[in-house]
């Protein structure tokens, strides 16, 4: 039986991850690099630090790369306010904590835009939560994972998150991943980076609660 579950923020908690596209391709646009929605999608949830050159390329990296993250930054806070979120978020962290497990919010967010989540979430008391400050290299390297893997005090752990970058980065910590598809990546896309099942949603995952434990 896992004794904590670290739990992605963006796209998981907290519906972001299409206002994060709408940012990113303005950005990349402001600064000559058009790429695809579809392209900019997909690596939605790999740091922003790694998705220009994998999105537009190591020219536009060199060129380009610190001015179209911070124009994504000033245009995601933009947005931001339209940020709702996901249906069965909060009820989820409630059970958890209910259940006597540990819980890590995930996020290699700013301490303004983590607070902003935890306060939309009401879950400052439900969980102990990363930062940006907590992180040296973002997913799907596994730091952000291990940080919080560390503030659970245990490395017997599950990881819930929506993109296939948090499957990764949890696999590379050691630990397995329940995928939720509240990010818009097809459950095969999940099941095809290593997820261990994939969820339509969080209200499904927290009635399998007892399913997961018992398999574990």
């Amino acid at each position: 039986m896992a004794e904590a579950f670290i739990v992605d923020v963006d796209g998981t908690l907290v519906d972001t991850n299409y206002q994060h596209v709408i940012a990113w391709d303005r950005a990349l646009s402001a600064n000559d690099a058009r790429v695809p929605l579809w392209r900019i999608h997909g690596h939605i949830g790999m740091g922003g630090d790694q998705l220009v050159a994998a999105v537009a390329g190591p020219e536009v990296e060199e060129r380009a790369g610190d001015r179209i993250r911070e124009a994504e930054k000033e245009l995601y806070a933009e947005l931001v306010d339209e940020v709702r979120v996901l249906e069965g978020a909060r009820e989820l962290l409630e059970e958890l904590r209910r259940r006597d497990l540990g819980v890590v919010l995930a996020s290699s967010a700013g301490e303004d835009e983590v607070g902003r989540y935890l306060d939309m979430l009401d879950a400052r008391e439900l969980a102990k939560w990363t930062t940006s400050g907590d992180v040296e290299h973002t997913k799907p390297e596994p730091d952000l994972v291990e940080a919080a893997l560390a503030k659970a005090g245990t490395a017997d752990a599950l990881l819930i998150g929506d993109t296939v970058w948090d499957v990764e980065a949890a696999r590379r910590a050691g630990i397995g991943t329940l995928g939720v598809a509240t990010g818009g990546f097809a459950s095969s896309e999940l099941r095809s980076a290593g997820a261990i099942e994939v969820y339509e949603s969080l209200v499904e995952l927290k009635r399998d609660l007892d399913k997961i434990q018992r398999a574990r």
